[in-house]
């Protein structure tokens, strides 16, 4: 598949650990409005990747641009207001706030920044965002009162509530049943065909994988083997060594 006009562009990037090289001269553009899906066994670099992407963590060599703009030496938060979000493979909500009060955070942290309303303004965006991911009837209640699947849910809504021009889901199917992942897949399409949202998403479900990507990209060992059509990708002998082993 061609890409559009990037929105993430990728050079060189390289971390270590110590003496442990965990991403080596990683090179990635991902274009306006893709869907992209990043896979690797575990260990293969996946997270670290996000981490340096996200300002988490601070890449030793090469760079990275989003929408035209060097991002190196950027803290995490400067990142998500310019747009670029995520979501966590392990749910991180904020246990003592209610659902509503969860999403108004990001949304007054973020997107106040960016010259955002406030007030009864922002209450209409966190019950919009929880109408979207389908939690509105429990605006009121507490985290623990939800199920995994409505957990997921929450934590993609706070990753939107930054409202992102990319999003990066991490894992946001892990431990469900296959009709909750179809569940997620569902929205997650939706936030980037209604929305032009630019998706990256990280994801062990290769049936979740190929059903949403346009675009597939291979990690092992810090390095990328792979990138293009998913159908194809898979069936590449390197992959499938990565994989099952050669």
């Amino acid at each position: 598949m061609s890409i559009t006009t990037p929105i993430l562009q990728v050079s060189g990037l390289g971390k270590r650990f110590g003496g442990f090289i965990a991403l080596a001269d990683i090179e990635l553009e991902v274009g306006e409005g893709e869907r992209m899906g990043l896979i690797g066994p575990n260990g293969s670099g996946k997270s670290t990747l996000v981490n340096c992407l996200c300002g988490t963590l601070r890449n030793e060599s090469g760079s990275v641009r989003f929408k035209g703009r060097t991002l190196d030496g950027m803290a995490a938060h400067q990142r998500t207001r310019l747009g670029l979000a995520r979501s966590f493979q392990l749910p991180r909500p904020f246990g003592t706030l209610t659902l509503a009060e969860n999403l108004r955070i990001p949304i007054l942290y973020a997107v106040q920044t960016r010259g955002g309303g406030a007030g009864a303004d922002v209450d209409r965006r966190c019950m919009a965002l929880l109408e979207m991911v389908g939690l509105h009837e429990k605006a009121a209640r507490l985290p623990k009162d939800l199920t995994q699947i409505e957990m997921r849910k929450l934590e993609l809504a706070r990753a939107m509530a930054a409202e992102p021009t990319l999003l990066i889901a991490d894992e946001s199917m892990a431990g469900l049943s296959h009709g909750e992942v179809d569940d997620i897949l569902t929205l997650l399409v939706r936030l980037n065909e209604e929305k032009g949202i630019t998706i990256i998403l990280i994801e062990h479900i290769m049936r979740a994988v190929l059903s949403f990507s346009q675009r597939l990209v291979v990690l092992v060992a810090g390095r990328k083997i792979a990138d293009g059509d998913p159908r194809d990708v898979v069936r590449q002998d390197d992959v499938v060594a990565a994989y099952l082993g050669s």
